[in-house]
């Protein structure tokens, strides 16, 4: 009998999963639904749009041709609003009822909402969609001034297209330095001076009590909750994400910040699975549940999710993420869990040379390289083995070293 897939979200997880699934199901029937009105593109590169840095066209990756070459039945502007395990249907805000055999939850997240007063003001802007992009590069065009929330991955981006635009602004930072989960302040004033010479001025231990508008509703300042003002006709807010797990209310299917999946990516429930930046996933080198949205991870999720799909236990998700940053004049590349751990070890070489590594029960999790970004490789390999070595920081922390410096104390074996 002819096995149906459906997959709900049209990311790079959900598309990597029907790709996969056709290569593997030449039979199936694999239904794609997603609420956005375009197929998928390029969330990297949207940025680069952003910042009027490259077109529009390099940025998509698959129109409807590519889906319906593959024989898989893509819905575009497509809301899914009802789950039923029991049954297993879906159905959609049209009233469509799909049935399946297999469901994929690749919904992903929406930006948070800042909760002041006019956060919903014309010139306030979130990325996170192509569209997005559009709406930022169309109102920052003709702006004078910006202000930036959020110090994260996704607030630099903000900043940085801000910069491009020859928009001066002002980065509004809750602590003392710029992902201070991360960087320490060393590390973070490499950024903090790239900023400033770019016309983005961080200021620290700051946030938003409010934004100002004009008679038209469109902001003209962000007031922060020491009473100062900031001039504003461009915000950009990235305080996180609010992931898409309401259609799962009424469901047995285990969520916690995200959805619950084991190393094969199901959920709670066995026909159902999950991947991408939604999931709570079982990180098998960490050693405990873990959650990453860069991209590489989520379209690797959206493969094994798929194999799983077809024969569960088949292929387990060991995956050592990265995200890069190519903003500025030196390079900037995070890669694992840099933000988890109980130990530290870091090291600045140069003025745009320093790195910084995450170790929990001595094995590295993670790490934040900026400028020389050569030890990453060997960083990873060290993770993948899970090599007791926060011992030989002295080494680790070397500008140059090779892994035959280190002595094998231990290899923690599954």
């Amino acid at each position: 009998m002819t096995q149906s897939y459906v997959i709900i979200g049209d990311g790079v997880a959900g598309s990597s999963a029907a790709e996969t699934l056709r290569g593997e199901a030449p039979d199936a029937d694999i239904t794609v639904l997603t609420d956005e009105g375009e197929s998928l593109y390029n969330r990297i590169l949207i940025k680069e749009y952003a910042k009027g840095k490259l077109p529009a066209a390099p940025i998509s990756i698959h129109d409807v041709s590519w889906y319906d070459d593959r024989d898989i039945n893509l819905e575009l502007n497509t809301l899914v609003v009802d789950i039923d395990v029991t049954e297993h249907t879906i159905e959609t805000h049209h009233g469509d009822v799909y049935d399946w055999d297999k469901l994929l939850l690749a919904t992903g997240g929406t930006p948070t909402q800042l909760p002041v007063e006019n956060a919903d003001a014309n010139g306030v802007h979130h990325f996170w969609t192509f569209q997005d992009a559009r709406d930022i590069k169309s109102n920052i065009e003709s702006a004078d001034s910006s202000v930036i929330v959020g110090a994260g991955l996704l607030g630099i981006d903000l900043a940085a297209i801000t910069a491009a635009q020859d928009v001066e602004g002002k980065y509004l930072m809750r602590g003392d330095c710029w992902w201070r989960y991360a960087l320490s302040e060393q590390g973070a004033s490499i950024i903090h001076d790239a900023l400033r010479e770019r016309g983005v001025e961080p200021v620290f231990q700051s946030g938003v009590d409010h934004f100002e508008v004009d008679e038209t509703g469109h902001v003209t300042t962000a007031v922060d909750p020491n009473g100062d003002q900031y001039d504003a006709d461009f915000v950009g807010i990235a305080i996180g994400l609010n992931f898409n797990t309401e259609i799962l209310q009424n469901t047995p299917i285990e969520c916690d910040d995200g959805i619950i999946v084991d190393e094969y990516m199901q959920t709670s429930h066995e026909d159902v699975f999950a991947a991408g930046d939604i999931t709570q996933f079982y990180d098998r080198i960490l050693g405990e549940r873990g959650q990453n949205g860069a991209w590489g991870s989520a379209k690797e999720q959206g493969s094994i999710a798929a194999k799983n799909m077809i024969e569960y236990n088949s292929e387990p998700f060991e995956w050592v993420s990265s995200y890069s940053i190519t903003h500025f004049d030196f390079p900037f590349l995070s890669f694992g869990h840099p933000t988890l751990g109980d130990d530290t070890a870091e090291a600045k070489h140069s003025d745009t040379e320093w790195r910084r590594l995450a170790f929990k029960d001595g094995r590295i999790v993670g790490g934040v390289l900026i400028g020389d970004l050569s030890p990453q490789s060997k960083y990873k390999q060290l993770m993948r083995e899970r090599r007791v070595v926060s011992g030989q920081r002295d080494i680790l922390m070397q500008e140059e070293f090779e892994l035959d410096d280190l002595e094998p104390i231990e290899t923690v074996i599954e």
